[in-house]
């Protein structure tokens, strides 16, 4: 598949981008040791929306969330020299904690750079699984800069939580598994923060549902990928102060915006009063634990955001990693 972007480098400079073809290949490399997620069903979410939604429950993936998909494939690609020096990445919690899950599953050393104020119970289940955490300040360091200078000092292979092509590539099998079971859809909406669950599954539908209109969903107060999607080029942001502690990402990929303008229909956001109001529905009405950030695609179908009457709509909902205290804060209206 050629994929054109008028906002992209000269083509020397071209980043390497994954196809279909590559989550294909990751979708049978993480067979064994990914779960294949349940899709959930919600006659109350349908009437809500006048649609049929389904429902991709990464939230019940190993390690809490979609993370653990594209961190299994890049770790699981890597020749053995690397895997035995190791491998290092930066992530607010749940790429944090899939690539320390996915090396101990494969024997190979982790080191994760996380943000001072992730949540304690992400930073927690990292080193749970034998990842060396290195802690910075989000608002004052860059963390590519300390993953760069960690992979020269150390000889560790660096791998980022999203512009990635095997990562990219981990991703896409969530959507695969989801048309798959339930066959082709009318519309696909997934959470952005740096692009690659987003770019891996629009990589997926457009092979699979070829007529299915895609859609990204951030959080308001970090659209920064909608900012790129409208204007072509890549579009910086301060961090955001969001709930959505998974989407504060401050710009999207190199490697997936190209694959986003290409595939995706549009980018769409939603409020964090919306997240916490469809929290309480995943919890009161279908028994659920969703993250925030894990709720974002779910916001724009139960909010109206995406008109979807009379469609039928894939939904993921990319995780489940969220503080019990915080939980039942935003459940009972009483967090920040």
């Amino acid at each position: 598949m050629t994929i054109t972007n008028p906002a992209a480098p000269a083509p020397a400079d071209k980043p390497s981008l994954p196809t279909y073809d590559d989550v294909t290949t990751a979708a049978w490399r993480i067979a064994d040791v990914a779960h294949r997620t349940p899709v959930l069903t919600s006659r109350t979410a349908d009437e809500r929306t006048g649609a049929k939604l389904f429902f991709k429950a990464e939230n019940l993936q190993r390690g809490g969330a979609f993370k653990f998909r594209g961190a299994y494939n890049a770790i699981a690609r890597l020749p053995d020299d690397a895997k035995r020096r190791g491998v290092v990445a930066f992530s607010s919690g749940n790429h944090a904690q899939a690539i320390a899950y996915a090396g101990q599953l494969q024997n190979v050393p982790t080191v994760i750079i996380m943000p001072k104020d992730a949540p304690a119970m992400k930073v927690a289940a990292t080193k749970g699984y034998g990842g060396e955490v290195v802690l910075y300040d989000r608002y004052s360091e860059d963390r590519e800069e300390i993953g760069r200078r960690l992979s020269a000092e150390r000889g560790l292979t660096l791998i980022p939580p999203y512009d990635h092509e095997d990562v990219i590539a981990g991703q896409g099998t969530a959507t695969k598994e989801l048309i798959e079971e339930v066959g082709p859809l009318d519309m696909l909406l997934v959470c952005v923060g740096g692009g690659g669950l987003l770019a891996g599954s629009a990589l997926a539908a457009r092979a699979l549902s070829p007529a299915c209109r895609i859609y990204g969903v951030e959080p308001e107060a970090g659209n920064d990928a909608q900012q790129s999607f409208r204007t072509g080029a890549i579009v910086r942001i301060p961090v955001p102060v969001t709930i959505a502690d998974g989407a504060q990402t401050t710009y999207i990929g190199q490697k997936t915006f190209p694959i986003i303008r290409a595939l995706v229909n549009d980018m769409v956001t939603v409020s964090d009063s919306m997240l916490v109001d469809t929290m309480r529905f995943f919890a009161e009405r279908m028994k659920i634990v969703v993250e925030p950030t894990g709720c974002l695609a779910a916001a724009a179908a139960l909010h109206g955001i995406v008109p979807c009457k009379g469609k039928r709509v894939g939904v993921i909902i990319s995780g489940g990693n969220v503080d019990p205290k915080a939980f039942a804060g935003f459940l009972a209206g009483t967090h920040p």
